[in-house]
């Protein structure tokens, strides 16, 4: 969901190359990904094909926006999801360390149960299942790796997994969770932050947080209807009560960020569908 948006939005100001997992007619129809920039047919879980890739383009920076995410079925391979959550970024750090570029790592919010909210960086990670344990094993700090912390709304490329993708599938009564809280941001916006750490802040490093003002997926889905100028019908629901809010007050004092306000990226955000839906 991330790594297509960041080739989008970052390709105009940088040199950008990006890894996919499948061949190159599996998203030849997208118009997105050049030849000469995209290093087709990765299994990254090899060694021998990061460190080719990395002596190959000797980038200056390595974004990681792979990660086995909840949704997906493979998330309960524990082998798997080892490999691709916890191993892979540490691998990624020694390779960056070794040629001294700079690594930004996306963990997320689903390190912490959800039980309290209002997370900080100096909380303990307490989730208990897969996803989470092994996103938390993945986080990397040292002096040249960055961590953001944080929780992505927008639109895949491929898959319909996401909660705007199942939002949009969606016919009749929806229903909304209204004890789910989330502090997240668009994947437009992570994009526009990662741009400013590349160009502003190049020697941040650590682990912080990158939070929105909290908002329960109820709401987020009702203004978010209002944004598409979609007359949808909602059912509150109370059945599910969990809170992986984040405070992003440490980043922001360091960077100067304010982050946008959730109309703003929902407006955002429907303006991309209404792109998508374009002949």
């Amino acid at each position: 969901m991330l790594g297509h948006q960041l080739i989008r939005k970052l390709s105009d100001r940088f040199d950008v190359m990006a890894t996919v997992r499948g061949q190159a007619d599996s998203v030849s129809k997208y118009d997105l990904f050049s030849p000469d920039r995209t290093f087709f047919g990765c299994d990254i879980r090899e060694r021998d094909t990061l460190e080719g890739i990395v002596a190959e383009t000797q980038p200056n920076a390595v974004i990681n926006a792979i990660g086995i995410v909840k949704q997906r079925l493979a998330s309960d391979d524990i082998l798997q999801s080892l490999e691709v959550n916890s191993v892979l970024p540490h691998r990624l750090a020694q390779l960056c360390r070794d040629i001294n570029a700079r690594l930004i790592h996306i963990s997320t919010d689903c390190i912490f149960d959800g039980t309290k909210g209002g997370y900080r960086e100096t909380d303990t990670a307490d989730a208990t299942d897969i996803y989470g344990r092994t996103k938390y094993l993945g986080e990397v700090t040292g002096p040249n790796c960055l961590t953001l912390r944080t929780s992505i709304i927008g639109l895949e490329l491929k898959r319909n997994r996401s909660l705007i993708e199942w939002f949009l599938r969606q016919d009749g009564t929806i229903s909304g969770y209204r004890k789910a809280i989330f502090s997240g941001v668009s994947t437009a916006e992570l994009c526009r932050v990662i741009a400013l750490l590349l160009l502003d802040h190049p020697e941040l490093h650590g682990l912080y947080h990158l939070a929105s003002k909290p908002i329960s997926k109820h709401d987020l889905l009702v203004l978010f209807a209002s944004h598409l100028k979609r007359d949808a019908k909602f059912r509150p629901d109370d059945s599910l009560k969990v809170d992986r809010s984040l405070v992003g007050d440490r980043f922001c004092a360091q960077t100067g960020y304010v982050t946008p306000s959730w109309d703003d990226m929902l407006q955002e955000l429907a303006g991309e569908v209404a792109a998508r839906s374009s002949p």
